[in-house]
């Protein structure tokens, strides 16, 4: 090989280097590989034993929520949060419908001293998200009242989604502070 075709070759190689390393730093950061945080394993509730949690989907006419008495698996501590919020987003039957998009999992969750949640929620919330100001009311107070109702020692919940603070889901509801307990979109029996 001749010193020419040498220099050629690492002047290419060089500037391929620079050319990906320019386009991974100016591309968007939702094009970009998302970061991966992983939440410290859940121990598995012991079998049969359950609690009865107040549980919330949309009401008939689809402009409110009802509250719906369902078993969840017993825990401790936090980990009760978890399997309050994993019943709330799983999947429903008929005639019960989520206000949670279809996909949405839970990544992490933890409580605080002071009884602050902060419920780590896939992508899927926002992307799957059917939109609309009364329709992301529902899907935050269904988590935000769920967590709050059930567990006395959870007064906010903040939501994130992919590890990320989130300024909203859809376009409506500001995410970036802890939100309260709010019944008032809770149809009553």
């Amino acid at each position: 090989m001749t010193p020419g075709r040498t220099a050629a070759i690492v002047i290419a190689t060089v500037a391929v280097g620079i050319l990906g390393a320019t386009a991974y730093l100016t591309l968007p950061r939702w094009y970009r590989r998302p970061e991966v945080h992983t939440a410290a394993p859940v121990a598995p509730a012991p079998v049969g034993r359950k609690i009865k949690a107040r549980l919330f989907y949309v009401s008939e006419d689809g402009t409110r929520l009802v509250g719906v008495e369902r078993d969840v698996p017993f825990a401790e501590g936090s980990d009760q949060a978890r399997e309050i919020v994993a019943a709330q987003i799983a999947p429903v039957t008929e005639p019960l419908v989520s206000a949670v998009p279809p996909g949405t999992t839970l990544r992490a969750l933890f409580v605080t001293d002071r009884g602050r949640a902060y419920v780590d929620l896939s992508r899927e919330v926002a992307a799957a998200h059917s939109g609309g100001t009364l329709d992301e009311l529902l899907t935050v107070y269904t988590i935000v009242d769920a967590l709050t109702v059930n567990l006395p020692g959870v007064q906010s919940v903040q939501i994130l989604i992919d590890g990320k603070e989130a300024q909203t889901l859809a376009g409506h509801v500001d995410l970036r502070q802890p939100l309260t307990r709010n019944l008032s979109l809770v149809e009553e029996p």
